[in-house]
């Protein structure tokens, strides 16, 4: 039998992610939005390509959750962009009701899926998924340090010219603002990058990262980043579905690791097929602890706004 994966949301990120998923024939895909055609559409149409690309995915879009039912893994784009006017309150009260809908509907239907969050506020989504779920923490995960890394990756590459394969990063902490990528444990072929960019050029290149999603937005103007957002939730999917012992940063539900207790922070996370085994602690310098601890109270912070 071929693994399922569901998304929830068929917007520019839900769908690009299906893209993904049935381009490497990861499982067959369900597509659902609220809104009627959309998903129905962008399911046909990427159906349709599966003999071009020789792929045996199937791919379905739907308004009906009973089609997303036994679903191994559930991928939850859902939720509204900030808007012009818009305070980071009213973002996440109405982001969490959404939340609370989708989720409710997704485990009365795969009770036993792991779920990977995507929507904004991450960290804050997670945990509300993470506490309305139900689930323990190993299947509630959510999607930003792969996406973190990712890009600090990408400008690490092109700052020294060398294949992307080369470049390791780590980024850990919330997905915004106070992220905290460690150069320290980021590599090329093995080299620390500490000995080939110099620390002025390295702040600069650390800051991009910290900015990458509005470095996007600033040129989209009327979007955001998705290709990159679903490349990262497909990558934890395929470690997942695969049983592949990945070790990958992730936005993990912590219970005393890094000193933290009680939120969901990006730290090393090793996926396999049963979602999170094993949270890998890293030692940190006293400013990297800081930093982090600092990143978990922004998150303590959102989630007091919505209660979770």
């Amino acid at each position: 039998m071929r693994k399922k994966i569901s998304i929830v949301g068929s917007g520019n990120v839900g769908a690009t992610a299906a893209h993904w998923i049935a381009s490497k024939e990861l499982a067959d895909v369900v597509l659902i939005d609220i809104i009627e055609g959309v998903p129905q559409g962008k399911g046909l149409d990427l159906l349709e390509a599966m003999p071009i690309e020789k792929r045996d995915s199937y791919v379905i879009g739907t308004n009906d959750y009973a089609d997303t039912a036994n679903s191994d893994i559930v991928i939850i784009t859902a939720g509204i962009p900030r808007k012009p006017g818009m305070s980071r309150d009213d973002l996440l009260n109405t982001n969490y009701k959404i939340m609370g809908d989708v989720v409710g509907k997704v485990v009365k239907h795969s009770p036993n899926c792991v779920l990977i969050i995507v929507s904004n506020p991450l960290d804050a989504m997670a945990q509300a998924a993470y506490k309305l779920s139900g689930f323990p923490r190993e299947r509630v995960i959510g999607m930003a340090g792969v996406l973190d890394s990712a890009r600090f990756r990408t400008f690490i590459a092109d700052e020294l010219k060398v294949s992307v394969e080369n470049v390791t990063a780590f980024v850990l902490g919330g997905h915004g603002d106070t992220m905290v990528p460690l150069a320290r444990y980021s590599t090329v072929a093995g080299i620390p990058i500490t000995e080939m960019i110099a620390p002025d050029r390295l702040a600069q290149l650390i800051q991009r990262t910290r900015d990458g999603g509005a470095e996007i937005v600033k040129y989209l103007k009327t979007g955001s980043a998705y290709y990159a957002p679903s490349s990262a939730a497909t990558e934890m999917a395929e470690a997942i579905l695969k049983d592949k012992k990945k070790i990958l940063p992730c936005a993990a539900y912590l219970e005393g690791e890094y000193g933290i207790k009680g939120f969901y922070v990006g730290v090393p996370v090793k996926l396999g097929s049963k979602g999170i085994e094993q949270i890998i602690q890293i030692k940190l310098t006293p400013e990297e602890q800081t930093a982090l601890n600092q990143s978990a109270h922004a998150v303590k912070e959102l989630c007091g706004v919505i209660g979770v």
